[in-house]
């Protein structure tokens, strides 16, 4: 890859507010652009898989297994990130429901004018909340309520502009601290809860490898466990 070069970057929704801190120093560092694309995972997944540019692909750990044993991405690349919590959000300075147990959080949504989430067939969020809805019995009760996006930031994002009374949002921890206008209440209650595992890999068809093993290590490394922490991250 030559200087001035564009490294490709596609990645699920949960790791951009970790990779927009860190690009513009990577960016002056190493001498390249980077183009950020991000999603939901399955629309991510649908992305790369189709042959959009990628050097580096950030998704779930399940879904980078697969790539990595139909050799679409390099096996001894793949790095964690971390886990992320699946959470609860309000519009920041509206009042946070208690939502520590299954009927609290019943409770908090069948009063919501608005529920605010992803895309329930390819986001993790959104699958995974989809069922909670179904566990708890109440999807065709707030049916009317619900409003999926294709991404949690999109999602967050409409929710901080509503004008909804009473507004409940679900999705990836991540995603909700780095939205403007949107508090984390806090993670789904135990026995509904959901911890994803984020992975980074360099695709196979990189032109780029050691920028893109950079890029990783950048996103992954020691330097910004910090910076993961602080966006939403477990180790």
């Amino acid at each position: 890859m030559t200087p001035g070069a564009t490294l490709h970057l596609v990645s699920a929704g949960a790791a951009r507010g970790v990779a927009q801190a860190l690009l513009p120093a990577f960016e002056a560092t190493h001498g390249v652009r980077v183009d950020g694309t991000f999603g939901a995972v399955g629309a991510m997944r649908e992305r790369f898989v189709a042959g959009a540019p990628c050097d580096v692909l950030v998704l779930t750990a399940a879904v980078i297994d697969a790539l990595a044993r139909d050799g679409l991405v390099v096996a001894d690349s793949c790095t964690p990130l971390g886990r992320v919590p699946t959470g609860i959000a309000v519009r920041t300075g509206d009042p946070q429901p208690g939502v520590g147990d299954g009927a609290a959080l019943l409770a908090a949504l069948v009063v919501a004018d608005g529920i605010y989430f992803p895309d329930p067939e390819r986001a993790t969020a959104g699958i995974h909340f989809a069922g909670v809805l179904d566990r708890l019995g109440v999807r065709e009760r707030v049916q009317p309520a619900l409003r999926a996006y294709p991404s949690g930031a999109d999602a967050m994002a409409a929710m901080a502009e509503s004008s909804e009374r009473v507004v409940l949002g679900c999705t990836q921890a991540t995603e909700i601290l780095y939205t403007p206008g949107v508090s984390l209440v806090a993670p789904l209650p135990a026995g509904f809860d959901l911890s994803t595992a984020y992975v980074a890999a360099v695709a196979t068809r990189s032109a780029g490898t050691a920028r893109a093993r950079a890029l990783i290590g950048a996103l992954a490394g020691p330097s910004s466990a910090a910076l993961r922490r602080a966006g939403g991250f477990d180790d």
